[in-house]
C-alpha cells in the first residue's frame, strides 16, 4: 500500500460537480493499493498515518500526530501511484490491485483510521475526481507498506 499524506488546512473532493468529502485541518490522503496487499496492511497503514507525527508542538517542532490535534483525513484512493515509469513513457500499472481487491482494501483502511478516532471523509472509488487543498508547511511525506522509499 502506498499513500501520499499531505498536511492540510482544508481539502475537499469534487465528483460531477458535487463535493463528496471535504475536511478543515488534518490529512489529505491519496492511497494506492498493491497486488500483494492484505487487510494487516491497511490496518498498518490506517495506524501509523494516524500517529505520524507531522503537525507541530508548541515550540514549531513536528512532534504532534492527527490523533493529537484532533485533525481529520480526507481519503482519496489513487491506483496511480503504483504507476511504473521506468525506462518508458507510458506508465504501466500491473503492481496496482485490481479494482475489486483495491476498493475492499481502500474501504478497510478507512474503516479502521476512523477506528482510531479520527474524522474520515472519501473521494468515490474509480470516479474522476477533483481534488482541492491547502498545503501547509508544505509538508507531503511518502509511504510505502514495502519500504521502497
Amino acid at each position: 500500500m502506498r499513500a501520499v499524506a499531505q498536511r492540510v488546512s482544508r481539502a475537499s473532493v469534487t465528483v460531477d460537480g458535487r463535493v463528496t468529502g471535504e475536511i478543515g485541518p488534518g490529512l489529505m490522503i491519496l492511497l494506492g493499493v498493491g497486488r500483494e496487499d492484505t487487510s494487516a496492511v491497511a490496518r498498518s497503514m490506517a495506524e501509523k498515518l494516524a500517529n505520524l507525527r507531522i503537525f507541530e508542538d508548541d515550540q514549531g517542532k513536528m512532534n504532534r500526530s492527527l490523533l493529537d490535534v484532533k485533525g481529520a483525513a480526507l481519503v482519496v484512493s489513487q491506483f496511480t501511484l503504483y504507476g511504473d515509469a521506468r525506462g518508458q513513457r507510458r506508465p504501466s500499472f500491473i503492481s496496482a490491485a485490481p479494482p475489486e481487491k483495491a476498493k475492499t482494501l481502500y474501504e478497510e483502511f478507512t474503516v479502521a483510521i476512523e477506528g482510531l478516532g479520527v474524522n474520515v471523509a472519501t473521494g468515490v472509488f474509480q470516479a474522476m475526481m477533483s481534488v482541492e487543498l491547502v498545503n501547509e508547511g508544505p509538508v507531503t511525506i511518502l509511504l510505502d507498506s514495502d519500504k521502497t522509499f
